[in-house]
């Protein structure tokens, strides 16, 4: 039996609902790396790196697949929001996005090893707030887990509550920009 097309090299459950949502096939190896963090950094650049960085080493060990490799940070004011250390951290997030506009950024890279093509993207989605109170935060960080989400808020669970509007991408904002990985698998004939 042939090994699906696709490995994605991640092991969040949003991108591996958005991908399954898509209908495509796939396995899932997650990177065993560590992240950049330079705070110094373009977020973009730094996205990127993050990106190559998990695609490449599942691509060693999967060398004759596609590897889908992904990386998203919440920026406001070009300071990136990664995920919080703790609940504190993730209310200090929520008040800082509070009633204003942030990005999300996605860097995302396929690499096949064998081949020795690689293809990558950037996909940016604007995200407004409602203003937000303290026990509104409070009331919203009960309701998720906000220590495995960058910016420390989901936009599928509950982001009614906390979003005002989305300009761009929703799967963006989710954990991966699917309007353009799937163009992108199209254009290079990795899925028909």
């Amino acid at each position: 039996m042939n090994p699906p097309p696709l490995v994605l090299a991640s092991s969040s459950p949003r991108r591996l609902d958005l991908m399954r949502e898509a209908g495509l096939e796939f396995e899932v190896m997650a990177a065993q790396v560590e992240e950049e963090h330079d705070d110094r950094a373009p977020l973009d650049i730094l996205t990127r790196a993050n990106a190559v960085l998990k695609a490449s080493w599942v691509a060693d060990h999967r060398p004759d697949q596609w590897v889908i490799g992904a990386d998203t940070l919440v920026a406001i004011d070009g300071q990136a929001l990664g995920k919080p250390a703790d609940m504190e951290e993730a209310r200090r997030m929520l008040t800082m996005l509070s009633g204003r506009t942030h990005e999300v950024v996605t860097a995302v890279c396929l690499i096949h090893k064998n081949l020795d093509r690689r293809h990558e993207f950037q996909e940016i989605t604007r995200v407004t707030f409602l203003p937000l109170t303290g026990p509104l935060i409070n009331d919203y960080l009960a309701l998720i887990n906000p220590l495995d989400k960058a910016g420390a808020y989901a936009a599928q669970e509950h982001g009614e509550k906390i979003i005002a509007s989305v300009e761009g991408s929703w799967s963006n904002v989710v954990g991966l920009p699917m309007e353009r990985l799937m163009e992108t698998l199209r254009n290079t004939g990795i899925v028909s």
